[in-house]
């Protein structure tokens, strides 16, 4: 570990799939870390967590004394929070767009040097989806209350323990017939969680970056080469079975009368857009990250996926 150089990051969220990574990342770059979240005793358990410069502090990010408190003598921020689905006062709007301007002001106000919002390719305050477009109003926000923020855009990220490929592997050998968002076409650009997390330890490390990041994978795939990509890996042979979107949005509307749905519009809104980074944005390569694919993760992963 790097000797830690008194320089506090408050990260919130920093309990999530891609926080607790960013969290790792920011204390072997000798940083000091506030893990800023509101159950701060459910999370996890880092390695060295009783390192004295990893300190966990509850915190609201709807509530301004609370986000205050966390950034109080802060170096940096690291806004990690994220919202997939709706349930009730937890909405898009109060998660991606209310907290992240609350934090952004905070920060501001606080004289934090160097503020890092997670945000997602595709981003547009102008887009139908919902989910989108508070994405993108978020950005906005962001920028206009920090004006020296960073935006990080990923691309659907994979991990060992994410909601997306061990999904995948695990419907692929349950089910005779795969169900395939329309006709597989939409292509994506899949990242690997660490690979986003050591990128944000890095842009934290410099004091000069591009405002904004967008982070895919080595590969674009269609969704069904992804499938078959993630099958062949597996040792499957799968038979791949098309569904049109509004049959998707059908059963959609239907699990989001469900306590805990297992699909909504917004998610499959998502599968009807393309996620892919632009060659024309700052990524990896720039800071020195060659990424893993797919395929090489899904080697490590698939002795511990459940197979």
């Amino acid at each position: 570990m790097v000797a830690t150089n008194d320089q506090t990051v408050t990260v919130f969220g920093g309990t999530g799939f891609l926080g607790r990574r960013i969290v790792q990342q920011l204390r072997s770059r000798g940083f000091s870390v506030r893990i800023a979240s509101r159950h701060p005793d459910h999370g996890y358990t880092l390695p060295g967590a009783d390192d004295p410069h990893l300190q966990s502090v509850e915190a609201n990010i709807h509530d301004e004394r609370s986000v205050a408190d966390a950034l109080a003598g802060a170096y940096g921020v690291v806004n990690a929070v994220s919202l997939y689905i709706e349930r009730g006062a937890e909405t898009f709007h109060s998660v991606h767009v209310e907290a992240a301007r609350r934090v952004a002001v905070h920060a501001h106000g606080a004289g934090v040097k160097r503020l890092v919002h997670i945000s997602g390719i595709g981003s547009d305050a102008a887009s139908q989806s919902r989910y989108i477009r508070k994405r993108g109003e978020g950005e906005r926000v962001v920028r206009a209350a920090f004006a020296g923020a960073t935006l990080i855009r990923p691309a659907v990220m994979f991990g060992p323990d994410d909601a997306f490929l061990v999904a995948i592997l695990k419907l692929l050998r349950q089910l005779p017939l795969y169900p395939m968002f329309g006709r597989g076409e939409t292509r994506l650009q899949p990242a690997y969680v660490d690979d986003v997390a050591d990128a944000i330890g890095r842009i934290m490390q410099r004091t000069e970056t591009p405002g904004i990041f967008e982070f895919g994978g080595p590969r674009v795939y269609s969704y069904e080469e992804l499938l078959r990509a993630v099958a062949r890996q597996a040792g499957l042979a799968p038979r791949l079975l098309p569904v049109p979107f509004a049959a998707w949005h059908a059963l959609a509307w239907a699990s989001e009368m469900l306590r805990l749905p297992f699909l909504t519009r917004n998610q499959v809104e998502l599968m009807q857009i393309d996620t892919v980074s632009s060659p024309d944005m700052p990524g990896f390569a720039e800071l020195g990250i060659s990424p893993h694919s797919v395929e090489v993760i899904l080697q490590k992963m698939l002795p511990n996926s459940g197979g």
